[in-house]
Order: C-alpha cells, then structure tokens, then sequence
C-alpha cells in the first residue's frame, strides 16, 4: 500500500490525483540510481579466437601478452598455415579475426562476405632470408647450386606466400631449374625452418621473423634476400566476427606499441 501511495495511484491501478510529496524524488532518485550503474558497469570481458600465420608466432605471443595486460580481454590463438586456415574459415570454423601471411585470402573473405567489410589492412611486411647454418664460407646465394649446398629447404610455393616468395627470388636469381631437384617443400614457413633448424636440410629461404626468435647467436652464413627480387610479402588481417572486443584488438595492431613489437620481431 505504501508502494502505491508512493507512485500516486489507487488500489485500482489509476491516479489518485496529484502524486504525493514522496512520488516525484522516489522516481527521480530510481532514474539517477539506473544512470549511475550504467555509467559504473565494468566493460565485460571477451574471450577472441584469432587464426594466425605461422611465421607470426613470436609476434602474436608478445602482442597477446600487451593487449591483455592493458583490456579485459583474452585471445586464444590458432598457429597454422594461411591456406589451411582460410580453407577452415570458409567451412564455418569460429574465428573472430584472421592474421593472414598474405592479402589474397583476406580480401577473398572480405569480396565473399565472410568478413567485415572495410576491416582489412596489412599488419606486416615479411622478410625473406637464405640461411646454411652449416656453412660459414659460402657466397650465397649462388652457392645454393653448388654441391656442398645439397637440400634446400623452402615453403610451398603453391600454398604459403614465403614460399611464392622464394620461387620467385630463385627465378629471378636465374637459379630455379638448377636448384628444384634439390628442394624439400615444407607445408609452410614453419615447417621450411624446422627442417633446416633441424639437419633435415643443408640450407633454406625463410622468414626473417624466424631467425629473430631463436636465443643466442646465429650459426652459420645468412643473407637477406633484396625485397626487389619478390613481390612483397604483405601480410594483413581481417575482422570475421564484428565486437567491441575484436575492434579493440585490430585498434591495437595499428597503434604505435603493437608496431614497435613487430618491427622488433623481424618484420
């Protein structure tokens, strides 16, 4: 009863009149308590599944740890070749962003409209590299024919861009047709490098952002490969899943911090 006279209305549901002396600040004090809560609320926590590009690996660990610290956010993140995980996006799997090695699968997500329209852009440059751990005398990378250099290890050109990247190069070096039986063609640059990390192979045309990564000194003979002997490896990432919380995240990867970490990565 109290309650309605409070609100000014009969036991009927009607107006009684004119409200009483209670009802205009019990209503005012409800409208300022309802903005004050929604002016206080916390921004809720989001948890993103972002596909990344192999070669990308020490970068997205070092950026997932800054975009973390600084927002409420958490990403969890799916290493794999581009063309794998194009081809799992295209089939419905739940990504929420996609960090591409190249700009051939975002803008095709983007020209199918299984990505966010507008969101594209490239986050990094790759850098190529031929790197003979073995070897400490070699003038690479015409010695990548020669018969102390036997398995040579690149991506696959037809799926990985570091490994269109490295045709490319060898073409234009004019050592393609000398060199091809001697190639052993990982699924992507990931695996490239862990066959040459690994003995598997004598020498390799990697990511720059691979050597980067590896603790101590480099062994062996490295040469970075002139960016004009390839189309450049741009690598960009697209919105699949729009939020507050994934915008946030492609925010941070344009911003000044996110750019120094992946300039210190080998980008």
């Amino acid at each position: 009863a109290m309650a309605r006279d409070w609100l000014g209305m009969t036991d009927h549901g009607r107006s009684s009149g004119a409200p009483s002396r209670f009802a205009r600040p019990a209503i005012r004090w409800t409208v300022v308590g309802l903005l004050l809560l929604l002016i206080g609320a916390p921004v809720q926590s989001a948890t993103l599944r972002v596909a990344v590009a192999s070669n990308f690996s020490a970068a997205i660990a070092a950026l997932a740890a800054r975009f973390e610290d600084q927002s409420q956010h958490r990403l969890v993140i799916s290493l794999g070749s581009t063309g794998k995980q194009y081809a799992q996006i295209v089939n419905g799997a739940p990504f929420d962003l996609f960090l591409a090695a190249d700009v051939e699968r975002p803008r095709r997500l983007e020209q199918t409209g299984l990505a966010v329209d507008g969101s594209r852009f490239t986050y990094a440059i790759g850098e190529l590299v031929i790197w003979a751990p073995g070897q400490t005398d070699l003038d690479l990378p015409a010695a990548l024919a020669d018969d102390r250099i036997g398995r040579i290890a690149i991506a696959n050109p037809r799926l990985a861009p570091y490994g269109r990247a490295a045709r490319e190069t060898l073409e234009a070096l004019g050592l393609w047709t000398a060199i091809e039986p001697k190639l052993v063609r990982g699924e992507n640059i990931a695996q490239a490098f862990q066959f040459v990390f690994t003995g598997n192979a004598d020498s390799g045309l990697i990511a720059q952002a691979q050597l980067a990564a590896l603790p101590g000194e480099i062994a062996g003979t490295v040469l970075e490969v002139p960016a004009g002997l390839h189309a450049p490896i741009a690598q960009q990432a697209v919105l699949l899943r729009d939020s507050r919380a994934a915008r946030a995240f492609l925010a941070f990867l344009r911003s000044e911090t996110a750019t120094a970490i992946i300039t210190s990565t080998g980008y």
